[in-house]
Parts: structure tokens; C-alpha cells; sequence
């Protein structure tokens, strides 16, 4: 079937929220494997587009500027002469059905968010956040794909796994960090976490990217009086997203927080356990042995995003156990 011939995408936030995306890009190239993608990303997120071969072009527009109504301008233009004859948008704000309807673009696929979007849209999709983030997303493709929901999948491959390996990765975003969400324990906590898998006879490596940088730093010099045989610093030697990839991916096992690593250990099929405080684990992991969520089951949790926008001073969340964490290994 070679119904779309030029398809246009349009997803943005993080480049966890790309990964997210992936089972819709899997499903389109499956159904329509001559046609050309375009996704349309943030600037911040153009390092997704290391780990995958299914986009045939791309462009970024940063909506979450203060310049956002030229960026949505150029989103507007770029879809009008792009010629394209489908066109799939993640966003949930009423007026992005309005805008693809002005673009021409024959078919218009979009979540039903209000009355505009029931009537410019060709296929109004209803929202249902209450499941698996990367199934809400699979939700567009429904009604032009007959391909059952896969989970994200990142094409790595190697030889073997590192022996006996658990590779930490304790960062967030520096977004989350600008915005006043914590989502993660302290450094010293983490340190802490590592040590007690030494004790434990594993082979620990530390990795993190230059969000990380203070995080790292604060780690290092918690573990600097203690015995390091089986300890290996990966920070700064994994050069961009796709050699974190391999890393994760020859890792035994990744303990990391609600974080990009978190969805690419996901993706790699990878043992992940990965350290939630105030957002839902549910919508974020999979219902898998594979992938488990540590948390400290307050009554107050999950708070972020559904009750409000920035995490509070008392972090209950993250008192988390950490021999709940070395138990799931």
C-alpha cells in the first residue's frame, strides 16, 4: 500500500518524548515502506535523530520560546509548501488542528481536544493519557495503519554484554533542572547506591552527559576514599546519544531516573530500573519485568504534571530505599 507518499510529523518536547514516538515512525515506515518522513522536532531534541534511520529529513521549530508565534509561523510554511499529502501532530493544543487544516494537506491526523479539532481534522483521535506514553502517541497511526503496537525500538547491536555490569546513569534533563522539577535523588545518594553495589561484587560504570556535569563531579568526590577496583568513570567518554545507546545496550543492567536514558533502555530492550519520585511510572514504563519502577509509595504521588507544574520542597518521593534498588538486580 503506497497511499502516503510524503509525511510530515510533528512531535515535540524532549528527546525522551522522540523515543516515546518511535512506534509511530516503526509503523509508517512498515506500512508505507517508499514513503519519505519528515518530523518536525525541537532544537533541544535533534540528537534523536542519532538513533534512528526512519527520518528522511527533518526541521526544528522551538515553540517553547518567547518567540513562539514565529516559530509557529515557520511550522505553518513549512508544512504549506511541503507538499505533503499526510500529516500526524502529538500536540494537544486546540489551534494546531486549525493550523493543519490551513496548510491543504489532504489528510490531517490530530487528537480530538476540542469542537475545531473534531471538524478540520480528517482523523480526530481521542486523548487518552492514562496509558503507556508511547501507546498514546501509537493511537494516530490507528486509523491509517494496520500494524499491531510494538514497543520503541533503537536498532543497536553488540557482541556481548560487559560481564556482571550495572551502569548508572543519574541525570536529568537541564530543562527539568531550569523549570524547578526534581525528578531524581541527590548525587550523595547515588554514590551511596554505587557503593552498595560494589559491596555487592558488581561491576559498576558511572556514564552522564554535560547536563551532568555537577551531578558527576559531586559523585566522584563521594566515592574518593573508597576501594574502586570494579568501578569504571564513563563520564565524557561516550561522545553523543547513540555511543550512550551502545553503552546502555552492553550493560547487563541500567539504573538511571525518569529520564531519556530511561526510554533508551526501553528501546534497547535493555534490564532497566529506574528511580521515579513525582511523575507516573505507569504512563512512562512499560508493563514488563524488564523495566522496573523503584519508588517510595507516598500518598501524595504521582503529583507532576497532573496536580502541578513544579515538584514541592518536602520530596517525600524520593526518600527511596535503596536496598528496593538492589534487590531488583
Amino acid at each position: 500500500m503506497n497511499l502516503y507518499k510524503n509525511i510530515l510529523l510533528i512531535n515535540f518536547g524532549g528527546i525522551g518524548d522522540e523515543i516515546l514516538f518511535l512506534p509511530v515512525l516503526q509503523s509508517l515506515k512498515r506500512q508505507y515502506p517508499s514513503a519519505k518522513i519528515t518530523l518536525c522536532l525541537e532544537g533541544r531534541s535533534k540528537a534523536f535523530l542519532n538513533l534512528t534511520n526512519l527520518v528522511n529529513d527533518y526541521f526544528c521549530v522551538d515553540i517553547k520560546t518567547k518567540n513562539k508565534y514565529i516559530e509557529m509561523l515557520k511550522l505553518y510554511f513549512k508544512a504549506l509548501f511541503g507538499h505533503y499529502d499526510l500529516v500526524i501532530s502529538a500536540g494537544s493544543n486546540p489551534l494546531i488542528s486549525v493550523l493543519l487544516y490551513f496548510t491543504g494537506i489532504n489528510t490531517r491526523v490530530g487528537y480530538s481536544v476540542s469542537k475545531a479539532s473534531e471538524k478540520l481534522l480528517t482523523y480526530p483521535v481521542k486523548l487518552n493519557k492514562q496509558q503507556y506514553a508511547a501507546k498514546m502517541y501509537f493511537d494516530l497511526v490507528k486509523p491509517i495503519c494496520d500494524i499491531e503496537f510494538e514497543l520503541p525500538y533503537i536498532d543497536v547491536t553488540v557482541e556481548k554484554k560487559l560481564d556482571n555490569s550495572v551502569l548508572i546513569h543519574p541525570g536529568v534533563s537541564a530543562i527539568s533542572v531550569s523549570k524547578k522539577i526534581t525528578k531524581t535523588i541527590s548525587p550523595e545518594k547515588w554514590a551511596e547506591l554505587i557503593k552498595l553495589l560494589l559491596r555487592n561484587g558488581k561491576k559498576v560504570y558511572l556514564a552522564g552527559g554535560p547536563d551532568d556535569k555537577e551531578c558527576i563531579e559531586i559523585i566522584r568526590k563521594s566515592l574518593s576514599n573508597v576501594e574502586l577496583d570494579n568501578f569504571y568513570d564513563m563520564y565524557g567518554k561516550t561522545k553523543n546519544i547513540y555511543e550512550l545507546a551502545t553503552l546502555i545496550k552492553q550493560s547487563e543492567v541500567l539504573i538511571c531516573s525518569d529520564s531519556a536514558p530511561m526510554h533508551i533502555g526501553v528501546a534497547t530492550n535493555t534490564k532497566t530500573v529506574a528511580i521515579f519520585g513525582p511523575t507516573h511510572n505507569e504512563l512512562l514504563l512499560p508493563d514488563s519485568d524488564m523495566f522496573v519502577a523503584v519508588k517510595n509509595d507516598v500518598p501524595c504521588r504521582p503529583c507532576l504534571w497532573d496536580k502541578r507544574l513544579t515538584t514541592c520542597n518536602e520530596l517525600k518521593c524520593l526518600n527511596i530505599n535503596l536496598d528496593n534498588v538492589i534487590n531488583n538486580i
